[in-house]
């Protein structure tokens, strides 16, 4: 029964690795592409975490980051499998989550950097660059806190 959860955090995954292959096949880097008023696609390469953060580090954060995507996801991989049949939403978010942190996992095992490439802004003010897999990390966290906020 668990197989469609796991199948769920793996087209996560497919989905993620396939739109960031197609940004990098269709973007130059950094150069902005507008698609429509306050989203553009601008390929970015991001050797850090979240908004950058050790970015200009000299290569120990691709190691510190990925030990920590492994021990999350365990976490995250240990409470899936301790949930019960009916708290699908929970189950739901969670694979999620764990599709995207592994999504991202993959560029930094093949390329020592992640690949974003969604961009939004609202005039003069820009959200970092992020991607798919950013996205389901967001939504789920986002409806993880949702539940709780609900069943709390």
């Amino acid at each position: 029964m668990r197989a469609k959860w796991y199948f769920l955090s793996g087209a996560v995954i497919a989905l993620d690795q396939l739109t960031k292959i197609i940004a990098s096949a269709w973007l130059t880097l950094h150069v902005p592409v507008a698609v429509m008023p306050h989203l553009n696609l601008t390929l970015v390469h991001n050797p850090g975490a979240a908004f950058g953060l050790f970015g200009d580090a000299d290569g120990w954060q691709r190691w510190m980051l990925l030990g920590t995507t492994a021990v999350v996801c365990g976490f995250l991989y240990y409470w899936l499998k301790r949930l019960e049949r009916g708290e699908t939403p929970t189950i739901i978010a969670i694979a999620v989550i764990i599709g995207g942190a592994l999504g991202n996992a993959v560029d930094r095992l093949l390329y020592g950097h992640v690949v974003d490439f969604i961009a939004l802004y609202y005039g003069e003010r820009h959200w970092p660059v992020f991607n798919l897999a950013d996205a389901a990390i967001t939504l789920g966290a986002f409806a993880l806190i949702v539940i709780a906020a609900r069943d709390g």
